[in-house]
């Protein structure tokens, strides 16, 4: 019972739990959901759909929670920056003005690098307004939230741009001869990059004193406006990539619909991994966990037969209630009736 007690005390409970319980759930309605095939050489069932739709939000993630960390407020840009590196990217590979091409006009690997760098650039444009500026986060990331699509619409000349070459759906879909798909390479790629990066510098301790208080930081030789800047430009590389490969997945720029409300889901998946919005010490696994988890509410809830615009109802009141149990306030208060109960038995 102790060691129960301890394991529930572990950072990486409740999203885990979380995580499980929405599997139970699925597996409980449809007990062939963790069925995994093989069809033409490609894996598919659900987790394996989980595990692909979930990747770009689990990159997203992964940027999201360093900003969350550094300056206790949220990049809401993350999604329309995607669709712009997208077409940036799309846009350098067809021509200008060019909307549907079987001809590159540049290699794939510099329209793709073009797009990530496209994001970085967005990430350092936020990161100048919140650390040179001193703007509030969501203020300085809702300049390119409103704008970076339309720019991207200019970009593409106002037309949704088709890149019909078979190497392009790679990145998004399968690699020839390999069953897993790519997406999954990628977002594990990133977590590794992104991961050693903060345990084999001191960055990752960095971030917590700034997030912590940045004043205190900047006496102890910290220099807080650098280390802002950079997380800000880490989560606009992401938001490139989280792009490229969203891109890559439909063969197109559709600079109206790729990333639409994916911020939410970054947010959402940062919040379920048990981080404090208020930005300090952080988890970076926990939210990678939370942003899977939120995909698998997704799939759950279309697999239910939950149509696509009543599902965000559903997905809204279930996160509502994970984010409420893992709340600090509900902890204490859970905490204190605990202890309200065992005072009370020791009277008797």
């Amino acid at each position: 019972m102790e060691n129960f007690k301890k394991l529930t005390k572990k950072p990486l409970f409740l999203p885990i739990f979380c995580l499980i319980l929405v599997l139970l759930i699925n597996l409980i309605k449809s007990p062939d959901f963790f069925a995994i095939k093989i069809s033409n050489g490609v894996l598919f069932g659900r987790v394996i759909d989980i595990l692909n739709r979930g990747s770009e939000i689990a990159i997203l993630a992964v940027g999201q929670t360093l900003v969350v960390a550094v300056s206790a407020g949220t990049d809401i840009s993350v999604g329309s920056v995607m669709s712009l590196s997208a077409c940036s990217c799309c846009m350098l590979l067809a021509g200008y003005g060019n909307t549907n091409v079987s001809a590159l006009v540049m290699p794939i690997a510099v329209g793709m690098i073009a797009g990530v760098l496209m994001g970085g650039v967005c990430g350092a444009f936020n990161g100048a307004l919140v650390s040179k500026l001193k703007i509030q986060p969501m203020v300085a990331t809702l300049i390119l939230f409103t704008a970076a699509r339309a720019i991207g619409l200019l970009l593409c000349n106002n037309q949704i741009t088709y890149i019909r070459v078979e190497e392009y759906k790679y990145l998004g879909n399968f690699i020839p001869g390999c069953p897993i798909p790519t997406p999954v390479f990628v977002a594990i790629a990133v977590i590794l990059v992104v991961a050693i990066f903060l345990r084999k510098t001191a960055l990752g301790l960095y971030i917590q004193s700034v997030g912590i208080n940045s004043r205190a930081a900047r006496i102890s030789g910290i220099n807080s406006d650098v280390i802002c800047f950079i997380c800000y430009v880490i989560c606009g590389l992401c938001a490139g990539i989280a792009g490229i490969v969203a891109s890559s997945r439909i063969y197109s720029a559709d600079s109206n619909n790729i990333g639409l409300n994916y911020e939410l889901d970054a947010i959402l998946a940062v919040a379920l991994g048990g981080n404090s919005l208020g930005g300090g010490k952080f988890n970076l696994a926990g939210s990678i966990i939370g942003a899977y988890t939120i995909q698998a509410i997704t799939t759950t809830l279309l697999a239910m037969g939950v149509s696509t615009d009543v599902a965000p109802v559903f997905k809204a009141i279930i996160v509502i209630i994970i984010v409420v149990v893992q709340a600090p306030v509900f902890k204490a208060y859970m905490a204190a009736r605990k202890a309200q109960k065992a005072h009370v038995k020791e009277a008797a």
